[in-house]
């Protein structure tokens, strides 16, 4: 089998995590690594073999055996640099969120159309064993989703990424965190979003940005989402999914499962992996080599962005 070469870019937290997730996966190799800082972006890739490092993309693009590109890369750079692999000719995963305007993410779309390559958006709830537990009982007809109630809660007042190391940009409630959710309420329920309503408190006087938030979400299938957001919390830190469903209750903490009172449910034989980053790579490789558009692909997720579009508008 041939193997897939690949650049990330992004040598921070998340990037890392991609690293680790690849090298559970055979016939795949990371050629390059791309990073803003050179010194520190040289450290990771000594740690993982990778010969070739550089701060500027388009000189990864410039290689001839390279097939793919995982960008880990501020929120602000992400549509830009997706149309920039793309119509490089080479396959592109893009972690979330796709874009920070429904423009931008139009955009996308549409060279990835034109070109036919490979574009999937890092969409980990996807992916993430509990949510896939959750999502085959559904597809069985187990279960129906009657409500989502989901909270993403971070402490955040500085600019920080999540080593605590302070970061190059700011992050985004809206186009970033709430993607995920959004995202993952229309795929759990197989509907479209068809309101949409949103809230936010102060804005932050130097992150210029609002550290609270609220969103309502209702499916065409009459199923509804309620969403709060925070930077602003002080544990405990991270994201929670209820799923309060006709047959039971469910509580989905990333790759962890247990129901509404508690008892652990095994997800443990759902997929090859536990790690929901990992299986996210796979299935963008097993796309590349199938020949295929992958789960999370930019067509598969634009509903969501057109959601966050709308959504900012209330904001304006």
């Amino acid at each position: 089998m041939k193997t897939i070469k690949v650049a990330l870019a992004g040598a921070g937290a998340f990037g890392v995590k991609h690293l680790d997730g690849i090298r559970n996966i055979p016939d795949v190799e990371v050629v390059a690594l791309i990073g803003r800082d050179l010194a520190k972006t040289q450290t990771v890739a000594d740690k993982y073999g990778i010969k070739f490092v550089t701060t500027d993309l388009s000189e990864a693009l410039a290689l001839p055996e390279l097939d793919a590109v995982i960008l880990c890369t501020p929120t602000q750079m992400h549509a830009s640099q997706t149309l920039q692999c793309l119509r490089a000719g080479k396959h592109v995963q893009v972690e979330i969120p796709l874009a920070d305007s429904w423009r931008d993410a139009e955009e996308v779309l549409q060279v990835q159309k034109e070109t036919g390559l490979v574009a999937m958006v890092g969409h980990t709830r996807r992916f993430n064993p509990s949510h896939q537990w959750i999502r085959n009982k559904i597809d069985a007809g187990d279960l129906s989703i009657q409500q989502m109630d989901v909270q993403t809660y971070f402490f955040r007042r500085t600019n920080t990424n999540a080593l605590g190391e302070p970061r190059s940009w700011t992050d985004h409630l809206l186009w970033h965190h709430a993607a995920h959710t959004v995202d993952l309420f229309q795929y759990q329920t197989a509907s479209s979003i068809v309101k949409a309503n949103i809230i936010q408190g102060p804005i932050h006087p130097v992150l210029g940005i609002a550290m609270d938030m609220s969103i309502q979400l209702q499916a065409a299938n009459g199923a509804i989402c309620t969403l709060s957001l925070s930077f602003n919390n002080d544990g405990p830190l991270g994201t929670f999914f209820r799923y309060i469903c006709d047959k039971g209750t469910y509580i989905a903490r990333y790759d962890d499962l247990v129901t509404g009172k508690e008892e652990v449910v095994d997800v443990s034989n759902v997929d090859v992996s536990m790690n929901g980053i990992e299986l996210q790579d796979r299935e963008f490789f097993a796309a590349i080599r199938e020949g295929r558009q992958p789960n999370s692909s930019v067509e598969s997720v634009i509903n969501c962005y057109k959601v966050l579009g709308e959504l900012e508008k209330q904001l304006l």
